[in-house]
C-alpha cells in the first residue's frame, strides 16, 4: 500500500512519532489519536467530529481555506491532544494510480528514474504540476526477478491546499495518504470481526458520505475495485426539507436531532433507504461485469448513513450479501470519558481518520 509522501519534502521517519489522523471531508473535520497496547492491539485515545460550514469543501477541494483551517483548529483544541503531527489523505478522485513491473534488483535511483518515465504515459499534466511518489508493492507475479510498483500522482496545488489548512491550524503534516489506503488499512482492525478475518474472501466497502458513495471491493489486503456514485445523506436532508417544507439547516438539524412528523420514516426515510440500497446493489453489479469475480461475501457500511435504522438489513436484503456496520473500534480499549454508546454512533464515519492515525505505527 501507497504510505509515502506524494512527492512532498516532509520527513517520514516522523511516522513511528505519535500523530493524529485528521481527515478533511466535504461535511467535517474528523481527528483520531491511537496508542499501541502490544503487537497488533490499539487503545483509542480520543477523537473529533467537529461540522464544517456549508460549501467550505466542495467535491474534495478546499474552497474555503480560511474556514476549514478555523474548523480544523476548533477540533483540533476539542480533542485535547498534546501532538500537532497529522498525516492527511487525499480523495481517489484527486490522486492517479498505476502499478507497473520494474526489475527487483535496481537501485532507488535508476527506479525513480523509471518510474517518472513511466508516469509521463499516464499523467496528463506536465510533470512540475504534480507531486509523484511510488510505493513497491512486493514481488511480482511474473518472477521474483521482478517487483510491482505502485505509482501515485497529483496535482500539487490540491496537496498545497491541505497542508496549508493544517498549517494555518498550527499543526505539522507529515503524511499525505490516500482517502481509498487509508480506509484499507482500517480495515485491518475490522477483519477479526469477520470468518477467518476475511481471508481468501472479497469484501466490499460502502462509505456513504454527504455527497457521495465510494464503494470498493478488497481481497487480502488488496484493493480490486473502486466506485465512486454522486449520491449520498444530502440527497436524504433535501427529501425531508421537499417533504415538511424546511429549509435547509433546519432539515439537517431535524435529521440529525428527531423531531419530524410521525409520517416522515414511511414517507421520506424508507424510500431513500430502499434507493440507497438499490445503489448497493447496482455497484455491485458494475464490479461484477468489471472484472473475472462473481461473489462479494461480506458488504461493510461506513459513512454518516450508515447509521440509518435498519440499513444494514435493507441491503443485506436486496443484495443477499451479509451486511454490517463497519466499526474500527470494537473490542478497543478506550478513556472513561468517551461513552460507548457515542463511539458506536460515530464509529463509522472515522475510517479514513482511523486508518491515517495507524500510519504513526507504520514500521
Amino acid at each position: 500500500m501507497l504510505k509515502e509522501k506524494l512527492g512532498l519534502n516532509f520527513d517520514f521517519h516522523q511516522a513511528s512519532a505519535p500523530l493524529i489522523g485528521l481527515d478533511i471531508s466535504s461535511s467535517a473535520v474528523k481527528m483520531v489519536e491511537l496508542a499501541e497496547t502490544g503487537k497488533g492491539a490499539y487503545r483509542l485515545e480520543r477523537y473529533v467530529i467537529e461540522p464544517l460550514p456549508k460549501d467550505a469543501v466542495t467535491d474534495g477541494n478546499i474552497s474555503n481555506l480560511e474556514a476549514t483551517a478555523e474548523t480544523v483548529k476548533r477540533a483540533y483544541k476539542k480533542l485535547g491532544s498534546r501532538f500537532k503531527n497529522v498525516a492527511m489523505a487525499l480523495p481517489v478522485a484527486m490522486v492517479i494510480t498505476k502499478k507497473i513491473v520494474l526489475p527487483a534488483d535496481q537501485r532507488e535511483e535508476d527506479m525513480e528514474i523509471q518510474v517518472e518515465a513511466e508516469a509521463n504515459q499516464y499523467i496528463p499534466f506536465a510533470m512540475d504540476e504534480v507531486n509523484l511518489d511510488f510505493q513497491i508493492i512486493g514481488p511480482a507475479p511474473s518472477g521474483a526477478d521482478e517487483v510491482e510498483v505502485l505509482i501515485a500522482a497529483s496535482r500539487k496545488e490540491k496537496v498545497e491546499d491541505r497542508v496549508a489548512v493544517a498549517d494555518a491550524a498550527g499543526l505539522k503534516t507529515v503524511i499525505m495518504d490516500v482517502d481509498s489506503y487509508a480506509t484499507l488499512e482500517a480495515f485491518g482492525l475490522i477483519a477479526p470481526q469477520l470468518p477467518a478475518n476475511g481471508r481468501d474472501q472479497n469484501i466490499a466497502i460502502v462509505d456513504i458520505g454527504a455527497h457521495m458513495m465510494h464503494f470498493y471491493v478488497i481481497r487480502n489486503g488488496q484493493q480490486l475495485f473502486s466506485r465512486e456514485q454522486a449520491f449520498g445523506g444530502n440527497q436524504l436532508t433535501q427529501d425531508i426539507q421537499r417533504a415538511f417544507n424546511l429549509s435547509t439547516e433546519e432539515a439537517e438539524a431535524a435529521k440529525r436531532n428527531g423531531g419530524l412528523p410521525d409520517n416522515y420514516e414511511v414517507d421520506v426515510l424508507q424510500p431513500f433507504t430502499e434507493t440507497l440500497a438499490l445503489e448497493v446493489a447496482r455497484a455491485l453489479q458494475f464490479f461484477f461485469t468489471s472484472t473475472t469475480h462473481t461473489q462479494v461475501e461480506h458488504i461493510l457500511l461506513a459513512g454518516g448513513c450508515a447509521l440509518i435504522p435498519g440499513l444494514d438489513e435493507i441491503v443485506a436484503k436486496r443484495t443477499n450479501i451479509n451486511t454490517l456496520v463497519a466499526n474500527p473500534f470494537s473490542g478497543m480499549g478506550q478513556p472513561a470519558k468517551i461513552r460507548p454508546q457515542q463511539l458506536a454512533a460515530d464509529a463509522p464515519m472515522l475510517l479514513i481518520a482511523t486508518g491515517l492515525a495507524l500510519r504513526r505505527f507504520d514500521p
